[in-house]
């Protein structure tokens, strides 16, 4: 077979090159249902037979809204996209009024739901959708139309040759789908990816990952998101099978049952997951206790290609045998590889799991840029903890006068759907303004160091970067979420969710009784040990930087709620406008 050049001919490269019995794997009833590459190809075409017979054509967007990632997902993908007609992945988790203008907005004529959670927000909505004509689950719903029935209506092969002749007639720069990014302000944009950005950034990442064929990888990271859809496409490539977790609540008991290779994440599961392992520690005694924790500094002292001399790499090995290898059993035992994306990942993190065995590479890219940029690679001297890595080969990298980031390549989007004026806002010259702040050092790594858009000045005139400071303060154990507040005011200050469990444990160990999570974040006690962290942080910061006064929140900031995107971002004004009461109280007003 060619070369891929459209989504679609990743699943028919496998099946020519390493055909899987496991291609697609999904728990069902507490059994994992495996699909075959051969299968799964079979049943893309009865979706894509079904669909015609639904009067679906080139250019027709179908929108998926699931819950979880799942086979069906990837069957419906590869099914709507060889008739050349679109697919519109839409996050579960927003509101029923950004469903409805996403569906609206794209023109969806179908949309297929995971489950009833889905249905019945699609269902409250259903009256102002103009252009939708029917909604189909995976799950099997008393209320809804079964995806089954549309691959039923397919089961006739004779219009198959009608299918191929539409899978020819795709083109690699045609549009393949609409990614709605979740913003932290106004309305989604529709992102316009073609099959070639796509594409080009599977194959252009594959040189960079360590996968080999056979390998097992396990999908949690929301498959709506471009991060997690191109590493599926990739592990397609490469021959990998995919099992998909039941749930991120369930995330530790798959990982066991499962025995992944390889997984992506992002930083904020990291950080549950070491928090979770500090905490089984912490509740050790005597010299069990002690190894533990020495292990643990060690590894937070963690230097890749034994930079740190024979004598540190003696002493690891020693905690590999007896700590480490227990947090590799806790994963599963055979995880080699994690892939990083979405958020700056803290550098201690990127230590320990390193120092565990189980190295995380951090990559950078947007949503806009499908999404790879920059990733690191353990090879070849290829990871540099605390950077994003080197930018990947057939994509060009230039930073700004002012410090942004800016990229060209066959993975830039064609532009964001019936919105040319802020596509003529981020792309000029054939350039992507990634809105990004960043540098490359002497050997081609390249760091980033903020948002362009959330640095701020104080009154003072000085320029604050609050994502350096909020990953520094998110190191302690006490501070769950944060967010550097101070544009235009005489000083830095912090709005702080605290990590209630632990504060709860702390509290228990000193004999303290907190109460609520209301009363939490008044007691004197707790704030003033929080201020001990505080000071403990503002010392990597210069003067200017320093936050100089915070405030507690009572409640935990969630998607649901609105402080944080569906990618985990702090939506910012919103934050402030929900806290503005305890901002004021901050600066005096």
């Amino acid at each position: 077979m060619q070369t891929v050049t459209r989504l679609f001919d990743f699943p028919y490269f496998q099946l020519e090159n390493f055909p899987l019995d496991k291609s697609l794997v999904t728990k069902q009833n507490g059994e994992w249902i495996a699909t075959s590459t051969q299968d799964y190809l079979n049943q893309a075409n009865a979706i894509s037979r079904g669909l015609l017979q639904m009067g679906v054509k080139p250019n027709d967007k179908i929108a998926i809204i699931s819950m979880t990632n799942r086979t069906e997902w990837n069957i419906m993908d590869i099914g709507v996209l060889q008739l050349g007609a679109q697919t519109v992945p839409i996050y579960p988790t927003i509101s029923e009024e950004d469903y409805e203008y996403v569906l609206n907005h794209s023109e969806a004529k179908y949309c297929f739901v995971s489950c009833e959670e889905v249905l019945q927000k699609v269902l409250a909505i259903s009256g102002n959708l103009k252009n939708l004509k029917d909604v189909y689950s995976f799950d099997q719903l008393d209320n809804c139309n079964h995806w089954s029935q549309v691959k039923e209506k397919g089961a006739d092969e004779n219009t198959q040759s009608k299918v191929e002749e539409l899978k020819e007639s795709v083109q690699a720069a045609d549009l393949a789908t609409l990614i709605y990014t979740s913003g932290t302000t106004g309305r989604p944009k529709g992102v316009m990816l073609s099959h070639d950005n796509i594409v080009s950034n599977v194959l252009n990442s594959q040189p960079r990952v360590p996968f080999e064929t056979g390998g097992i990888a396990l999908s949690f990271l929301p498959v709506c998101h471009i991060f997690e859809r191109m590493i599926l496409y990739l592990y397609c490539y490469c021959g990998i099978e995919i099992h998909f977790a039941e749930g991120l609540d369930k995330i530790s008991d798959n990982v066991k049952e499962v025995k992944p290779d390889v997984m992506t994440v992002v930083p904020r599961l990291l950080e549950k997951v070491y928090d979770a392992i500090i905490a089984k520690g912490a509740a050790l005694t005597g010299i069990k206790k002690k190894l533990f924790f020495w292990a643990v500094e060690l590894g937070l002292k963690y230097e890749p290609y034994g930079q740190n001399g024979w004598w540190y790499e003696k002493k690891l090995g020693i905690a590999r045998k007896l700590i480490f290898s227990k947090w590799q059993e806790a994963l599963g035992g055979n995880l080699r590889t994690m892939v990083s994306g979405s958020a700056a990942l803290q550098a201690r993190l990127a230590r320990v799991f390193a120092a565990a065995g189980m190295p995380v590479m951090e990559g950078y890219g947007l949503t806009e840029t499908s999404p790879v940029i920059t990733v690191n690679d353990e090879r070849n001297k290829g990871w540099k903890i605390g950077s994003v890595g080197k930018v990947i080969q057939g994509v060009e990298v230039k930073i700004a006068d002012d410090g942004e980031i800016l990229c060209k390549g066959p993975n830039v989007m064609m532009g964001y759907y019936k919105d040319e004026a802020k596509t003529a806002e981020v792309l000029k010259n054939g350039y992507f303004h990634t809105g990004d702040i960043g540098e490359f050092d002497a050997e081609g790594f390249l760091r980033i160091t903020d948002r362009k858009k959330e640095m701020f000045k104080t009154s003072g005139g000085k320029y604050v970067a609050p994502q350096l400071l909020e990953n520094r303060f998110k190191q302690s154990r006490f501070i769950e979420q944060i967010m550097v507040v101070g544009e235009g005011e005489k000083m830095p200050a912090a709005l702080i969710q605290p990590n209630f469990e632990f504060l709860n444990e702390w509290a228990t160990r000193h004999n303290l009784t907190v109460g609520a999570n209301s009363d939490i974040t008044l007691n004197e006690k707790v704030i003033a040990r929080i201020q001990e962290e505080v000071d403990l942080a503002n010392e990597d910061f210069a003067k200017w930087e320093k936050v100089k006064q915070f405030r507690l929140t009572p409640d935990v900031w969630s998607i649901d709620d609105g402080h944080l995107t569906p990618t985990m971002k702090l939506r910012r004004k919103i934050v402030k406008e929900k806290y503005i009461d305890l901002y004021n109280s901050i600066y005096g007003y």
